[in-house]
């Protein structure tokens, strides 16, 4: 892959991970938050954790994409998705996410087949991802995070001009019912309607779907699933 194609300022680590450069914002504390999260916490011990994200799974299979296609983890980190996209054959997965620690854990998890995934370190809200890059863009459980309007209509913009026309949007977040933080952090819940309504009438809902997730402490937190496809 030819990195100089993409339009963000990126420093080269010795892991190798992309890591974006925030200008004129500061994401120390958000950043330093979820680096305590994964020091502090085995991937396999955090809320969220699930051995294999069966509905993402279904709903990317549903999409139709080609095993070529350019698909992105927002938030991805520790998940186990990139491992089951690469055993189903996918070629091309970018593992976004402000976590150094969290990509870490995934690098060392995947062993050698951790090369064939492009890794981004970065802020979502701040990040400039390359133009109609994308075939398929997953997120479970960032976007509810994103208390601010102003941090949702960048997230937005940036699924807008990174994503192809057609391109596909698979979306995770707390349910109404489900719960009013996440790692000490308060979160906005959603709906399937309120959370298209967030996207606007240039994404057509396809699907949606709710999930009640038992956590590894055997607790349970509502989620919803929206498949979004850009018009």
């Amino acid at each position: 892959m030819c990195w100089s194609t993409y339009n963000f300022d990126v420093v080269m680590s010795s892991n190798p991970i992309y890591t974006s450069k925030a200008k004129g914002d500061n994401i120390v504390d958000s950043k330093s938050h979820w680096e305590n999260i994964y020091k502090t916490k085995a991937s396999t011990q955090v809320s969220w954790y699930q051995e294999h994200l069966q509905t993402p799974l279904r709903l990317i299979e549903r999409t139709g994409v080609e095993k070529t296609a350019q698909i992105i983890d927002v938030g991805g980190g520790a998940s186990t998705l990139v491992d089951d996209l690469l055993e189903s054959g996918f070629k091309h997965i970018t593992v976004l996410d402000i976590s150094t620690a969290a990509i870490n854990a995934a690098r060392k998890r995947l062993g050698s087949r951790a090369e064939e995934v492009t890794w981004i370190e970065a802020d979502i809200t701040k990040v400039a991802l390359p133009h109609h890059y994308y075939d398929l863009w997953h997120d479970r459980a960032v976007f509810h995070f994103l208390t601010s309007a102003e941090e949702r209509q960048r997230y937005v913009e940036t699924v807008k001009q990174s994503l192809k026309p057609r391109g596909h949007v698979i979306i995770s977040t707390f349910a109404p019912d489900g719960p009013p933080k996440c790692s000490g952090l308060d979160v906005v819940r959603y709906s399937p309607k309120s959370l298209h309504d967030e996207f606007g009438n240039e994404f057509e809902l396809i699907e949606s779907a709710s999930e009640a997730h038992l956590t590894p402490s055997g607790t349970k937190q509502k989620f919803i699933y929206c498949y979004l496809r850009k018009h």
